[in-house]
């Protein structure tokens, strides 16, 4: 979508940002504006009244203040992977790039690590891998620590461990007003509560403490067949998840291998039937799991006991600013029924071209609340589906996105009469009604806590705001 750039009006009152941030402050027509207002995501091309690189939470206080004075909204944005849901918004307000916070360190004695919001995972798990310790990480290397862990935070040790949103002990961020707060269980902690997936801005973070764990090396790698053996190995993944156990965390995907330097010859260009993850436990459990996928005769079997810090790119997912779409449903169960829609959706002879259709092992630790977890302690259902679309070489045009869309929403509605009617937001590039992702109860916690600390409505929600009430 081609978006019109800032009105006037909105440019003119963003001029009284110039000179914050130590200069860190690009404003429609300047050289940097461009390449700062740029997200991860590609497909995004928003021409928002300023965007802002502030590097501390007192940098950070002035920009809010300044913003609310003009009459901008702020929009904070770390590496811009959620940058989808706020596509068309940024006309009239602050784009706050988080990326100068880079402060990190990891307490070997206390298994912690404290980041500042600018941390990727990469860099964090290559650090904390050097002490024998690893924490909930993404499947990407390039996704914002502080992002992926406020929404939520789906791992491969998920089913054992849980969230990441609720592995945070502390949060420490600005407030709309200006004030910087730290929040953890006994100080703040409702604001605590609330940002433990509650997907809601409530401030800007700036640095957040969360636990690690010892893991030193683990068990994983993928097994994968060429995809027109979908129909034996879906079933027979479906099948294993029943009774594997929580130590094991999988995925099974119909994917497009990607052609780049960073994937492996034998796989670019292919298109397979991928079941990837990682099993916690010595090698002969893991072994004694793993046999009845093996069975099965996968073309590729990587699965062997690696260093715990290679997992973040165990998934091949694409690193560096990528165009791309993410659609996503929370499934209860399937049945044959599913599994036959899946394959008529997105298999060999359904014509598609998404880059993957996905479904995301949950249950174990994921499907039971968390008593000291956040707004999001667990996730409703036993799988999550995933469609996603990346972009052409040359990035693409409307007719290739229109297709994107197109089969990612073939995939997921093939699903429908099996999903929960609940939401992951952080997978999902489309805006939604909130009350769809969080259990009453908690929509109406967050509503109060959110109104409570931004009145005003300062900071935009990537996605529609928490109606009062809930």
């Amino acid at each position: 979508m081609t978006q019109q750039p800032a009105p006037v009006a909105a440019r003119t009152r963003a001029e009284s940002l110039r000179g914050l941030c130590g200069g860190a402050v690009h404003l429609p027509g300047d050289p940097a504006y461009d390449m700062a207002r740029s997200p991860w995501n590609l497909q995004v091309d928003d021409h928002p009244a300023a965007v802002v690189y502030p590097a501390f939470p007192d940098e950070v206080a002035d920009v809010l203040r300044a913003a609310s004075a003009a009459g901008l909204a702020v929009a904070p944005q770390g590496t811009g992977h959620g940058a989808p849901p706020l596509e068309g918004r940024l006309a009239d307000a602050v784009l706050l790039r988080t990326s100068a916070m880079t402060e990190l360190s990891v307490d070997a004695g206390r298994r912690t690590a404290r980041v500042g919001a600018g941390v990727l995972w990469g860099d964090l798990t290559e650090v904390a891998g050097r002490s024998g310790l690893a924490a909930r990480h993404p499947s990407s290397p390039d996704v914002g620590v502080v992002g992926y862990s406020l929404g939520g935070g789906i791992g491969w040790y998920a089913r054992e461990l849980g969230l990441q949103c609720n592995a945070v002990t502390a949060v420490e961020l600005v407030l709309a007003d200006g004030d910087v707060v730290r929040a953890t269980a006994d100080r703040e902690p409702d604001l605590f509560w609330a940002l433990r997936g509650g997907a809601a801005p409530l401030g800007v973070v700036t640095a957040l403490e969360f636990d690690l764990f010892p893991l030193a090396t683990v068990v994983a790698g993928f097994l994968a067949w060429d995809w027109t053996a979908v129909e034996e190995v879906l079933p027979a993944w479906v099948t294993w998840c029943v009774s594997a156990p929580e130590q094991a965390t999988t995925s099974f995907r119909l994917v497009e291998v990607p052609t780049t330097d960073d994937v492996p010859v034998e796989l670019r260009g292919r298109r397979l039937a991928m079941v990837d993850g990682a099993v916690l436990g010595d090698d002969g459990t893991a072994a004694e799991v793993l046999a009845p996928l093996r069975a099965l005769r996968p073309e590729i079997d990587t699965v062997a006991r690696v260093p715990a810090s290679s997992l973040v790119r165990l998934h091949l997912d694409p690193e560096g600013p990528t165009p791309a779409y993410a659609s996503s449903t929370l499934v209860a169960d399937l049945p044959d029924a599913a599994i036959a829609a899946v394959v008529d959706a997105a298999g060999p002879r359904s014509g598609t071209r998404l880059a993957a259709a996905e479904l995301r092992q949950l249950g174990g630790a994921l499907g039971r609340p968390d008593p000291a977890g956040g707004a999001l302690s667990m996730l409703d259902g036993r799988f999550l589906a995933l469609g996603l679309g990346l972009g052409l070489p040359d990035g693409g045009d409307a007719a290739h996105w229109e297709r994107q869309r197109a089969d990612a929403g073939r995939f997921l509605a093939a699903l429908e009469p099996w999903t929960t009617g609940g939401h992951y937001l952080p997978m999902l590039d489309e805006r939604v009604d909130t009350r769809k992702a969080f259990p009453p109860g908690v929509h109406a916690r967050l509503s109060a806590i959110r109104r409570s600390v931004d009145p005003g409505g300062l900071f935009l929600a990537a996605h529609p705001d928490v109606p009062a009430g809930g």
